[in-house]
């Protein structure tokens, strides 16, 4: 069978999935020439079988609230692959998760992790639950129904969750505390822990380090530099700001950061000090406006970072965040290097733009 076949069926079986049929048609577009120049792979209906999870979990999570209101959530947990070995991929927290986005996010994640040469499958998982607005009691209370559920799917040598949106350092720690009370298991399953019970020095900046890492390498195979360049990042979690923190490590200039109110823009750039009273901001929970009353700039309520003039752009925020018109925006404003820090920021049409324009 063709990758076009198999896309064909895909479609029509999950119509209603339309973030995973995405994921799939944007996959299959960058390993066709591969698939095309190996016949067995056709017959063996690789692509096929990839497309399809090797199973899909879904639970009802029940915790009480502050006032003592019982809450109900949904909970999900896509193993894709474990070819290479046990899944691996993160929990995402947040009112927009669905089986869609996970079997999205987790199909993704095979690739991802098959590049870093590791032995690790992929798989993705969340719920609905929103922690904006929750009391750290309520989040506590939350994280250990949802592994009272999750437990049964996990294991060290099974899969290996992590965290992702709405899921840091405290919502993995209540999960593991949970695990470990009802395994009698104290082994590394799920990653992003403390530094003191299993975890990895330097986990909390990896990813948003590891970007501009990349970045670096994409300037230097084109024959330039980040020195001076003025850097858009989208996005105030772990990824961005520490992004951010990069980019001026390296000589370059983060000039905006955004969330879900918003986006803040620095035409004078995010240097440490910004950077360190961004962190504690989103530690408390306080609006990124703020900002303005403390060190200028301007705030954008409801609005995206791309229609400043630029050199380079992070999207660190979600899947999608980036579409057309934000891609011809981003030209139109001389970006000329666009990294993706989130997970499929750009949406295919976008990355189309960007590639017409390169």
């Amino acid at each position: 069978m063709s990758i076009s076949e198999a896309i064909q069926k895909v479609e029509a079986r999950y119509a209603h999935q339309p973030e995973f049929i995405q994921a799939v048609k944007e996959v299959a577009i960058t390993i066709q020439p591969l698939y095309d120049a190996h016949p067995e792979y056709s017959t063996l209906k690789v692509f096929e079988r990839l497309v399809e999870p090797d199973r899909v979990f879904g639970f009802r999570i029940n915790w009480e609230d502050d006032q003592g209101v019982v809450q109900v959530n949904r909970g999900w947990r896509v193993q894709f692959c474990n070819a290479l070995g046990p899944y691996k991929g993160g929990l995402r927290f947040h009112p927009t998760v669905n089986q869609s986005v996970l079997k999205f996010l987790g199909f993704e994640q095979i690739f991802k992790n098959a590049l870093t040469g590791l032995p690790i499958g992929g798989g993705k998982g969340g719920s609905d639950f929103d922690p904006k607005g929750k009391t750290d009691s309520e989040i506590r209370r939350f994280c250990y129904a949802f592994m009272r559920e999750l437990h049964h799917y996990v294991s060290k040598d099974m899969d290996v969750p992590a965290g992702d949106i709405g899921v840091g350092g405290r919502e993995v720690s209540y999960m593991f505390a949970m695990y470990k009370n009802l395994t009698r298991e104290s082994t590394g399953v799920i990653t992003g822990k403390g530094v003191g019970f299993g975890g990895s020095l330097m986990r909390t900046e990896a990813t948003g380090y590891g970007a501009v890492y990349f970045l670096e390498n994409m300037l230097i195979a084109q024959n330039d530099k980040l020195q001076g360049k003025k850097v858009l990042i989208s996005g105030a979690g772990n990824v961005s700001l520490h992004a951010a923190e990069k980019v001026n490590a390296l000589g370059g200039m983060a000039i905006t950061v955004s969330d879900s109110q918003g986006t803040l823009h620095d035409e004078n750039g995010l240097n440490q000090e910004k950077i360190d009273w961004l962190k504690k901001q989103k530690q408390q929970n306080k609006p990124l406006a703020e900002y303005v009353d403390v060190y200028g700039g301007e705030w954008l309520a409801k609005q995206k970072p791309w229609q400043f003039e630029a050199d380079i752009a992070i999207p660190c925020a979600t899947q999608n965040e980036v579409n057309e018109a934000d891609a011809k925006l981003l030209v139109e404003n001389g970006v000329k290097y666009v990294v993706e820090g989130a997970n499929m920021p750009l949406t295919a049409e976008a990355i189309d733009c960007i590639r017409l324009h390169r």
